[in-house]
């Protein structure tokens, strides 16, 4: 089994913090929201993934490194693709063309699910969905009686189904998937001006393929600041019953409201950290009250009053305020 994921888009809606961190590695509750995608999916797989394909834009050497030692920590080969022009998922899948052999699985970077991904591998495809209340904003599929999708439709003005594509497929065929998308750029068959893989899955499905679809028990956003102060909330509760506190983090003349992340080698001092707090590692916390949270590493907040905030790497805050959004290398004091 392989899994290819494309992440060569800028996340320009959760700027600053992917001016200097691609959006994918931006952290959920200390693991990269990539790693924990690629996690969730090993876990819930029958069989062995191989190989990962990540397909990425110009993210310098170490961000490559970083995406093959995720591959390798679940027992699988890391190959790294590039997409130098941003023409859309079809034309993006199809820069990692050589990884497209047997049994693939296509998985978007920037969300995160709470689900069961056991399905039947004999199946020509699944599409994972889940029920919206706003269907325009995505792609959907419409479904018979024995739950075979009968048609895929990219972003209705009006009304055809509410069972939204949340970015999860499986093809049992990966070489007739590349087959159908090397179509779309032959053809030049484009929907809003980006090559779609849902134009590709509406003609394999009028070839006779048969998908099935899969069902999503909680989507994930991680869009924006709010949207990944929530999913780190929610990814806290999920895996409250594991170890999140680091043995080299040191807590002084504090109180620690779990659940919380407290990577390896924080210093928190005089505090009240929780719930829903996490800290990367070799941050610095004193004298602050903080909930509900996303502080990254190698950054220091002191005398603050934080909630439903985020702050990026290599940051040094002083001051009161009760919601922040601050990058990377930002530095502020009142």
């Amino acid at each position: 089994m392989k899994i290819i994921i494309p992440m060569a888009g800028r996340g320009t809606r959760l700027r600053p913090h992917t001016l200097t961190v691609p959006k994918p590695l931006i952290p959920i509750a200390g693991k990269p929201m990539v790693q924990r995608l690629v996690e969730d999916l090993n876990r819930g797989l029958d069989e062995k993934v191989d190989e990962i394909a990540f397909i990425i834009g110009d993210f310098g050497k170490e961000v490559e490194q970083q995406l093959k030692e995720i591959a390798k920590s679940i027992g699988a080969t890391g190959k790294i693709y590039y997409q130098d022009q941003p023409l859309g998922i079809a034309h993006a899948l199809l820069c990692a063309r050589e990884s497209m052999e047997g049994k693939v699985m296509v998985a978007f970077s920037d969300t995160l699910f709470k689900a069961d991904f056991k399905f039947n591998s004999n199946e020509d495809g699944v599409i994972w969905v889940q029920r919206v209340e706003n269907p325009s904003a995505f792609g959907v599929v419409t479904t018979n009686e024995e739950g075979v999708i009968t048609h895929f439709v990219e972003k209705p003005q009006e009304f055809v189904s509410d069972q939204a594509i949340v970015g999860i497929y499986y093809f049992k065929d990966g070489e007739n998937l590349e087959k159908e998308l090397q179509y779309l750029l032959d053809n030049d068959i484009k929907v809003k001006g980006e090559f779609q893989l849902t134009s590709a899955l509406e003609n394999m499905e009028k070839n006779g393929l048969q998908f099935k679809t899969g069902e999503i028990e909680e989507w994930l956003d991680c869009g924006n600041k709010d949207a990944v102060v929530y999913t780190n909330q929610r990814m806290l509760e999920i895996y409250k019953g594991s170890k999140t506190v680091s043995n080299s983090a040191k807590v002084k003349n504090s109180i620690i409201r779990m659940p919380c992340f407290i990577g390896d080698d924080v210093e928190i001092k005089n505090c009240v950290i929780g719930p829903y707090v996490s800290i990367g590692e070799k941050s610095v916390v004193k004298n602050s009250v903080i909930k509900n949270s996303v502080i990254q590493s190698n950054t220091t907040v002191r005398n603050a009053l934080l909630e439903n905030s985020m702050i990026g790497n290599h940051v040094i805050y002083e001051g009161t305020k009760s919601e922040i959004d601050m990058g990377d290398y930002s530095k502020k004091k009142e």
